[in-house]
């Protein structure tokens, strides 16, 4: 979870792949209505995120009832929004990517063909609200490589080395 270019889809990517788990890009589940809003450079409401947000959850939760492990890609922004997408109440845990406005900001700028424009960032920065130490959530910093991410990831879930078992 985090703003728009703080590394979401680069790192659940990764992550999944090192361990196999099922990997969907949130983004890809939002309704063309939002896309085309967020192209034209116009934020998201509330009311615009919900629908999209209950799909994300729904693909949650088709994992977990499945029994399987998985990587979504989500801003989460809210602890609202947080709050649908666990809204089991356990089987979630949340990879906050933390970074600087300058920092995202440099991503977006070089960033190419995403329907996210950057003049959006400071949108997403102010609806922002940091997990609190109440929820299923870890804080990462961004400001080093994908691979090092991903590691401290691993280190801070106690998840270890990836196994033929995580693999199935």
């Amino acid at each position: 979870m985090g703003v728009s270019g703080c590394g979401k889809t680069t790192v659940a990517a990764l992550l999944a792949g090192r361990f196999g788990w099922e990997f969907e890009e949130g983004d890809s589940l939002h309704p063309q209505s939002n896309v085309e809003k967020m192209h034209a450079g116009h934020p998201l409401t509330d009311e615009d995120r919900w629908p999209w947000l209950a799909k994300v959850a729904d693909w949650i939760e088709a994992e977990l009832d499945a029994g399987k492990h998985g990587v979504v890609t989500c801003s989460a922004l809210k602890r609202s929004y947080r709050e649908v997408l666990n809204r089991r109440g356990t089987g979630v845990v949340f990879v906050y990517l933390a970074g600087t406005p300058e920092q995202i900001g440099a991503r977006l700028a070089a960033r190419q063909g995403h329907f996210m424009p950057a003049s959006l960032l400071a949108s997403q920065f102010a609806d922002l609200e940091e997990p609190g130490e109440d929820e299923p959530a870890i804080r990462v910093d961004i400001g080093e490589a994908p691979r090092h991410i991903v590691q401290a990831i691993v280190d801070d879930l106690g998840l270890g080395s990836p196994t033929p078992l995580d693999r199935t």
